[in-house]
């Protein structure tokens, strides 16, 4: 992909374009998230022991999978920040951006600490998100007291939060 400024980006977001590119890889994502949501959901609440489980994980698996969608949209949007926020490649702010986020954040986070960080909040953010939303939409009409729609809402952001952002594009290319 040619900029306007003249600086070539050999980089993707993954999985977002790849899900773009190639619309069949939905066929596999969607139900691999629906499945992984419902296992942290069933899990949890046996952990937690909560009686049930079969009625409460009917009541809200399909918002918890549509809402960490929501969720991986917006960390998404945060990571492709990286590559929106432009400064002219011709000076060193510019060039410092460009090797340290812009491209370190798609190519490979690992590069530098910069790119990193920039990922690890964009993953924060994202789980953010998905624990917000679960507790405040998913889980509020629930049979669920208060501690247990915490605690299933948490552990839907630590366990389905988007470590695929770390990936490095690089091995793919």
């Amino acid at each position: 992909m040619q900029t306007k400024k003249g600086v070539k980006l050999y980089n993707v977001i993954f999985p977002l374009w790849l899900l773009w590119l190639i619309p069949i890889t939905w066929l596999v994502v969607l139900p691999a998230n629906f499945l992984i949501d419902l296992a942290v959901v069933v899990l949890t609440l046996k952990f937690l022991q909560v009686p049930d489980i079969k009625k409460i994980t009917k009541k809200v698996i399909l918002k918890v999978w549509a809402l960490g969608f929501i969720a991986d949209f917006i960390g998404t949007a945060a990571m492709f920040m990286a590559n929106i926020i432009e400064f002219d490649y011709q000076t060193n702010l510019g060039k410092w951006w460009y090797e340290n986020i812009t491209n370190a954040v798609y190519y490979n986070p690992f590069d530098n600490i910069y790119a990193l960080i920039w990922v690890t909040v964009c993953v924060v953010l994202t789980a953010y998100c998905i624990y917000f939303l679960n507790y405040k939409i998913s889980l509020r009409k629930t049979e669920l007291n208060h501690d247990l729609r915490k605690k299933l809402a948490l552990s839907l952001a630590i366990f389905t939060a988007p470590y695929l952002f770390y990936l490095p594009t690089a091995w793919f290319f």
